[in-house]
C-alpha cells in the first residue's frame, strides 16, 4: 500500500527526471553524450540534488559525479550506487537517470532523519555508458573497476575530438585516471536501480524485479559472397544469389534462439551489394548479436548458428567469413544481495520476481571489484526503452526507491561490514 509520501516521491522522481530531460544536444529529442555541455549541466543539476540530500559532490578524472554521505564511523567501507547520465540518441528520459535519482533519494531519507549506516554510500552518475559519443562502453565502471585503457585518450569522436581533448574542455583531468581506479579500497558492494527495457514485469503485473545476471554477448559481421547475374537471364537453379543465402541464415537464427529459450539473437543490420533492382546480390554483410545470462549456453547457441551458416553456404555456393566484432562474459548478481533485495520486496507484500538482464549496465563491470546486484523496475508502454515514448509510473519509481532503500542496510549486514 502506497502512502501519500510515497505517491509523492514518485512525483517528485518524474519531475526530476522531466527537468533533466532539458539537458539534450537535439531538442526537443533527448540526445545527452559524455563530455559535451549538457552532460555538464546535467551533472551540475545532480550535484545540486546530492548536496540537498546530504552529500559532498565532485567530479572525478574521467566526469563521472559521485556524491558522498559518509557513514556511522569515519573509517566505514564504501556501498555504492548509482547509474549512467549519458544517452543513446533520441532516448527516452529514465534509461540510466532513474538509478541515479531514486539513489539520491534514498540517501536524502537518511539525512532526513540524522540517519547513518554502518557504511559510507557513494552515490555514482557515470559520464558514459551508452559510448555513443566515442564508441567506448563503460567508460567510467570500468575505470572505477581496475579497466581503463590509457589508449582510450586517443579515439576521437565524428567531429575529430579526443576523449583527452574533450575532458580537458569538461574540466577533467585525463592524466589522473589511475586516480579513478578503486581496487585499493573496493567498495563492499554495488547496487543499480534501473528501468527493465522490456516487457516482461509489465506483462506480469509486477512493479519490480530482482536481477540474477547481465547477459552476456557476441557480436559479429557476417560477410557473403556469392555471384551477380542478370535478374533476367540467369535460371532460378543456376544462381549464387547472396541476398537469399542471408534471409535463411537470418531465419536461422531466429529459429535457433527460439529453441534454446534462454539465448536471444538479432540480426539488426543487413546490405546487399550492388544493390540495383535488375542485379542478383553477390555480396551481403549482416550483423549477429546473441546473448544470454549464461556464458556456456551463449557460445552454444553461436556454434550451432555457425554450423547453420555454413551449411547453407555450401549448399548455396557462397563463400562465408565471419568477423568478430565484440564479446562480454556475463555478470551474475550476488546471491547475497540478491537475497537482500527479494527480502526488501517481500517485505512490501509484493511477489519477488527473478529476471535476467538482457542489457548491458554499468554494473556489469563490478564483478571484478566487488560484489554487484541490480533492481529493475516496470516500464510502461509494453517495455519500450532507448525511445521518446519510454514510460515509468510515479507508483513505480516510489516502490523501487523504497526497496533500495529497504535493502541498503540489509547490504551492509550481509557483507559484513563493520558496524
Amino acid at each position: 500500500m502506497l502512502t501519500d509520501d510515497d505517491r509523492a516521491l514518485g512525483v517528485r522522481l518524474l519531475a526530476q527526471a522531466d527537468a533533466l530531460a532539458a539537458f539534450t544536444e537535439e531538442a526537443p529529442a533527448l540526445t545527452r553524450t559524455y563530455l559535451g555541455p549538457q552532460h555538464r549541466a546535467a551533472g551540475d543539476c545532480l550535484a545540486g540534488l546530492m548536496r540537498e540530500a546530504g552529500m559532498d559532490a565532485s567530479y572525478d578524472a574521467l566526469g563521472n559525479l559521485v556524491g558522498r554521505y559518509p557513514g556511522a564511523q569515519p573509517d566505514a567501507p564504501v556501498l555504492m550506487i548509482g547509474s549512467h547520465m549519458d544517452s543513446v540518441r533520441n532516448a527516452g528520459r529514465y534509461d540510466g537517470l532513474f538509478g541515479i535519482l531514486s539513489a539520491i533519494a534514498c540517501v536524502a531519507g537518511l539525512h532526513a532523519r540524522g540517519a547513518r549506516l554502518p557504511v559510507a554510500l557513494e552515490v555514482v552518475a557515470f559520464g558514459d555508458e551508452e559510448g555513443v559519443r566515442f564508441g567506448i562502453t563503460l567508460i567510467g565502471s570500468k575505470a572505477m573497476a581496475g579497466a581503463f585503457d590509457p589508449a582510450w585518450l586517443s579515439v576521437r569522436d565524428r567531429d575529430g575530438i579526443s576523449l583527452r581533448e574533450a575532458l580537458v574542455a569538461f574540466g577533467a583531468d585525463p592524466d589522473a585516471w589511475p586516480s579513478v581506479d578503486r581496487r585499493a579500497r573496493p567498495p563492499i558492494a554495488f547496487l543499480e536501480s534501473h528501468i527493465e527495457q522490456g516487457p516482461v514485469l509489465l506483462q506480469e503485473g509486477l512493479p519490480v524485479g530482482v536481477v540474477t545476471a547481465i547477459a552476456g554477448a557476441q557480436r559479429a559481421l557476417v560477410h557473403l559472397t556469392g555471384l551477380a547475374g542478370h535478374a533476367g537471364t540467369v535460371p532460378m537453379g543456376s544462381r549464387q544469389d547472396a541476398l537469399a543465402a542471408a534471409a535463411e541464415m537470418v531465419l536461422a537464427v531466429e529459429r535457433i534462439a527460439l529453441a534454446r529459450g534462454d539465448v536471444v539473437a538479432t540480426v539488426g543490420r543487413l546490405e546487399a551489394r550492388p544493390g540495383a533492382v535488375n542485379v542478383i546480390p553477390q555480396d551481403v554483410s549482416f550483423s549477429l548479436d546473441v546473448r544470454s545470462g549464461r556464458d556456456d549456453t551463449r557460445r552454444a547457441a553461436m556454434a550451432e548458428i555457425d554450423a547453420a551458416c555454413a551449411a547453407i553456404a555450401a549448399r548455396r555456393g557462397i563463400a562465408l567469413r565471419r568477423e568478430p566484432l565484440y564479446q562480454a562474459d556475463a555478470a551474475p548478481c550476488d546471491p547475497r544481495l540478491q537475497a537482500c533485495l527479494a527480502q526488501a520486496i517481500a517485505a512490501r507484500g509484493l511477489p519477488v520476481r527473478h529476471l535476467p538482464s538482457g542489457a548491458g549496465h554499468d554494473a556489469m563491470a563490478f564483478p571484478a571489484l566487488c560484489p554487484m546486484a541490480m533492481l529493475f523496475v516496470r516500464c510502461g508502454n509494453g517495455g519500450i526503452s532507448h525511445h521518446p515514448d519510454e514510460i515509468l509510473a510515479a507508483e513505480d519509481a516510489a516502490i523501487a526507491t523504497r526497496v533500495l532503500a529497504d535493502a541498503l542496510a540489509g547490504v551492509a549486514g550481509a557483507l559484513q561490514a563493520p558496524a
